[in-house]
């Protein structure tokens, strides 16, 4: 049995006058923040206080970082070389670690974003080009991604540290794995029952799944989205279920 895991959520995807997901009402409930840094959503302003609010609330900041793609939000697949892909992760994390130091903080780590993590889950090389640059400047950095993915191999080749994670605002199907985009309510069930998926999950390792069948996962991280509905009850359910059940979080 597990005694301590991790909650991350990606935050910091508002921008100018648009407003997106629960920041503020979250940060008090998990142990790391994925920031936008301006491509998928975001901006220089947004990026600031974001951090300033994790710093606030001992929160651990990393790199949340996508295509340049905000009618998209990041989530449409674009065609790009892996040296593009490379140049847009490398150039998205210069922004947030400037801001970090400011603070007097580090980079955590780094999480791709919408599409480009699906891409790059099955895709050793792109995964490859954009993490051994990554590495020469960040060589202790952790990667958040899934468990076994070539994203995952990758990061180990380079010497990076692979976190495995589990979406809990999201279904799983023992046959096809996450359904991360399309997803409805009935699919991932209540608050409540997302928290028992994890705590199953931290405890012992497996769960059930949306077709009803059980699940075996490896993960060091659980991850939930700002802008899934009822985000911040979510959070606090799922906190309360991890206590009560004497697991810590952190990152």
């Amino acid at each position: 049995m597990r005694h301590r895991i991790d909650v991350n959520s990606d935050m910091g995807e508002s921008f100018g006058v648009y407003r997106y997901g629960a920041d503020e009402q979250l940060m008090p409930y998990i142990s790391s923040a994925n920031v936008a840094c301006g491509f998928h959503g975001g901006d220089p302003s947004v990026m600031r206080r974001t951090v300033q609010l994790a710093k606030r609330y001992g929160v651990h900041v990393g790199a949340h970082v996508g295509f340049p793609d905000k009618l998209g939000f990041g989530r449409r697949y674009i065609s790009v070389s892996p040296e593009e892909a490379r140049d847009y992760t490398v150039y998205q994390m210069g922004a947030l670690d400037a801001v970090l130091r400011l603070e007097g903080m580090a980079l955590n780590h780094l999480k791709f974003h919408g599409a480009l993590y699906m891409m790059a889950l099955t895709d050793y090389t792109l995964s490859a080009v954009i993490l051994k640059e990554v590495a020469e400047l960040y060589p202790h950095l952790k990667i958040y991604t899934i468990a076994n993915s070539e994203t995952a191999k990758a990061a180990s080749h380079y010497g990076l540290v692979p976190v495995s994670e589990y979406f809990v605002d999201r279904p799983y199907y023992a046959d096809t794995g996450v359904k991360m985009f399309g997803w409805t309510v009935e699919e991932t069930g209540n608050p409540r029952q997302m928290a028992q998926r994890v705590l199953s999950l931290v405890t012992h390792g497996e769960f059930i799944g949306a077709d009803g069948q059980k699940i075996s996962l490896a993960a060091d991280t659980v991850c939930i989205h700002s802008d899934t509905p009822d985000a911040s009850a979510i959070a606090r359910i799922l906190r309360e279920t991890l206590r009560d059940a004497e697991i810590a979080v952190g990152s």
